[in-house]
Formats: C-alpha cells, sequence, structure tokens
C-alpha cells in the first residue's frame, strides 16, 4: 500500500509558474510508475506527466517544454514544476503511483484505479 499527499497549489497569473509536490510513503520497495493527472472543472481527467523507476519522464503534448515532473529520490518526495502557466492548466491535480508496462501519463490514468493517488491539490491560473 502507498499513500500520496499532495500540497503547492494555488492561484496563479498566466505565465507565471508554480511547483507542486508529492509526498509518498508505505510500501515504496516496488518500482512503479510515477506521475501526476488533472482533472479541469467540466472535463475528463487527463494525464500530465509521468516518471518511471529510472527517471526517464513523458509528458502530455500540450505540457511538453513547460512542465517538468522530477523527484528527489526513487518514491520519496515527487515534484511538478509549471511554467508558462495557461488558463487551461486549471484543475484538481492528483499525483499517482501504478504498475504500468509503459510509463506514459495515459497508462497512467488509465491504471490509477488499480494504483493509488492522493486527495488532489487545486491550480487555478487567470
Amino acid at each position: 500500500h502507498v499513500q500520496l499527499v499532495e500540497s503547492g497549489g494555488d492561484s496563479a497569473q498566466a505565465g507565471g509558474s508554480l511547483r507542486i509536490s508529492c509526498t509518498v510513503s508505505g510500501d515504496t520497495k516496488w518500482k512503479y510508475c510515477m506521475g501526476w493527472f488533472r482533472q479541469p472543472p467540466g472535463k475528463d481527467v487527463e494525464g500530465v506527466a509521468s516518471i518511471d523507476y529510472d527517471d526517464s519522464t513523458s509528458y502530455l503534448e500540450s505540457v511538453e517544454g513547460r512542465f517538468t515532473v522530477s523527484r528527489v529520490s526513487a518514491n520519496d518526495t515527487l515534484f511538478l514544476q509549471m511554467n508558462s502557466l495557461k488558463p487551461d492548466d486549471s484543475g484538481l491535480y492528483r499525483c499517482a503511483a501504478v504498475f504500468a508496462s509503459s510509463c506514459t501519463p495515459l497508462l497512467l490514468v488509465r491504471n490509477r484505479g488499480a494504483g493509488w493517488y492522493g486527495r488532489g491539490t487545486q491550480v487555478t491560473v487567470s
């Protein structure tokens, strides 16, 4: 079992930056695909960024070049640095840890029901 707690969500102006964090605890001995997904108001959940156990990363096309996912050490703390924010980036951001044959934002979302994710942190861009 894995526990994930997000923090750092806030309001920001378009063009600004935010960094959100996710503290991971519990059974972290397995090699998970980890990352972030979001749910914009009135829209479906979408995977934003993923990071595999070997630190390889993958991003949603619309955030490529603006967002960076990283971690301090494997399975301890996960970060999402968000630059050049746009109003479309608004939403509830959740971090997740899942098993996936290929670690991508899409599979992070598809497999989240069989994995673990936190309650989320709200990001609002205006």
